[in-house]
């Protein structure tokens, strides 16, 4: 994926084939990278967004999407990436086309306790994480 041209619908974040997860600290993204790493994903198929880069994207996308994108889970989600980067989160987008590489990231997204995980798929958005998007961004 190439972050400077991102995948869109509508006008908004759509990465069909990826996962995105969302993590509390920069230590906790690390960690995560060097497990996906362990498992066979390489530096190819990682993009890593900080939450002021994800905070950007978001605004850039807010402001030129499509009417058509508010029908969609994808502006609610993010819409909630947005609310996550402004405290910080940063973001891991792992290319996982297949089902089994789908697998293998929702099995370590388990593992890892991130604070949002969605898998992206063709029809649907897989939420890998039990916190609803609406709540995603509150700390308790």
């Amino acid at each position: 994926m190439d972050k400077s041209n991102p995948p869109t619908t509508f006008g908004v974040f759509k990465p069909v084939g990826h996962t995105v997860i969302a993590f509390a600290s920069d230590a906790e993204r690390q960690v995560a990278n060097m497990k996906l790493s362990g498992i066979g994903f390489g530096p190819e198929s990682i993009v890593t967004y900080s939450s002021g880069e994800m905070v950007a994207q978001v605004d850039e996308e807010l402001s030129q999407a499509s009417p058509f994108a508010n029908f969609g889970y994808e502006m609610d989600l993010i819409k909630a990436h947005r609310a996550l980067a402004k405290h910080g989160s940063s973001f891991l987008v792992v290319e996982a086309p297949t089902d089994e590489q789908a697998q293998q990231v929702a099995g370590l997204v388990k593992t890892l306790k991130p604070q949002a995980a969605q898998h992206y798929g063709h029809f649907m958005i897989q939420e890998l994480t039990e916190k609803p998007p609406g709540r995603m961004g509150e700390h308790h």
